[in-house]
């Protein structure tokens, strides 16, 4: 299959920064709502979309963890924070 034109080469995704990836997936998001393109592109671009998404969900995960991790009760003790916007702690 050829490149589009002014498309970029396609990289592996697993070599992906979170940045990264998701700046391509916003871009392979706005080609596909753009339309206009042949089936076969629109579902390889839908594909690399899905892909995009699970390095992104997977890296976050990664990124919870280590949160996790680093954030310590007084004792010393390890202790899991549930990071989510919304947080009636975050509204105080």
């Amino acid at each position: 299959m050829n490149a589009e034109p002014g498309s970029m080469p396609a990289v592996d995704i697993a070599s992906l920064s979170f940045d990264e990836a998701l700046l391509e997936l916003q871009r392979t998001v706005a080609d596909l709502e753009q339309g206009g393109l042949p089936l076969e592109r629109s579902i390889a671009l839908y594909e690399r979309g899905v892909a995009l998404h699970e390095r992104c969900a997977a890296l976050l995960s990664q990124a919870e963890l280590r949160v996790q991790k680093l954030v310590e009760r007084s004792s010393g003790a390890l202790e899991a924070v549930d990071l989510r916007s919304g947080d009636a702690s975050e509204q105080e």
